[in-house]
């Protein structure tokens, strides 16, 4: 999106500035916090520049794994196994360290998350900042770049000084996507970005989310069916499974799971069937 930065971000490690393509894809992946298993034996491969829709009822591991993909665990104690890899990038591998893993992989939570001590357009850079850009062209370049591509510019272009904390909560969500975006990451995670968020701002970033596939990888969860059905090519449903240990059901393009699923248990759960 912005020229430049990935020059800058691409000295935090010799090691860690292979080419990283933006598919997905997880070889038997398991998340455990001690003896409790979140989310076990996870197998499946996300298409590029495609949203893929996680689904499930509460406590199946979803969040569990989005953290994971973003190597979020290494700070909670949590302890992932299997494979995970960003194009032939090994998350996990030797030498890949947490900090570059973030700069390919943004993510975006339930309730927007401005850092509030600090103005719009600080927010926007905060994760370049991080990853030792200092150049103000290029950090103003990639302000407006990402807010541009979060459909807030316009609405921003003369506030950028004002305390972030002052916009409405969708536009602060938009902007958290915008300070996501600013890396130029390859995948971005979304984890029910809309569930604090009125009808009006849901529909704002929907189409966003529409317009942002064309260029980035997108893995959204969400407990909307109906928002799952408008906006993902994907689905992937996880379920409990009998040991209460989260788990993949389902993976296939989102008609296919939504109109004629191959397991009974997501025709059992889409129908509302499981709880």
């Amino acid at each position: 999106m912005t020229s430049g930065i990935e020059t800058e971000i691409d000295r935090i490690g010799p090691s860690e500035a292979e080419p990283v393509g933006a598919a997905l894809t997880l070889d038997d992946v398991s998340v455990t916090f001690g003896t409790q298993v979140a989310i076990r034996d996870v197998t499946m491969s996300l298409p590029a520049k495609q949203v893929t829709t996680i689904v499930g009822p509460s406590g199946c591991g979803k969040t569990a794994l989005l953290r994971a993909i973003n190597r979020m665990h290494d700070h909670t104690g949590g302890v992932v196994s299997g494979r995970i890899a960003l194009g032939d990038l090994d998350l996990y591998g030797p030498g890949v360290r947490p900090e570059f893993v973030r700069s390919r992989i943004g993510m975006v939570f339930q309730r927007p998350n401005p850092f509030p001590t600090m103005n719009i357009f600080e927010n926007v850079v905060s994760g370049l900042r991080l990853n030792g850009v200092r150049n103000k062209k290029l950090l103003r370049q990639a302000a407006e770049s990402a807010l541009h591509h979060a459909a807030l510019w316009d609405l921003v272009r003369d506030r950028l000084n004002e305390p972030a904390v002052r916009l409405s909560g969708g536009q602060q969500q938009r902007l958290c996507i915008a300070r996501a975006l600013a890396v130029e990451p390859d995948l971005l995670l979304m984890d029910e970005p809309c569930s604090a968020l009125d009808p009006v701002a849901t529909g704002k970033i929907e189409d966003l989310i529409g317009h942002l596939a064309s260029h980035i990888t997108i893995i959204l969860v969400t407990h909307d069916m109906f928002q799952a059905a408008r906006v993902s090519n994907q689905a992937a449903v996880f379920l409990m499974g009998d040991d209460r240990v989260g788990e993949l059901v389902e993976c296939g393009p989102v008609t296919e799971i939504f109109d004629a699923p191959k397991d009974p248990r997501t025709k059992a759960y889409l129908s509302g069937r499981v709880p």
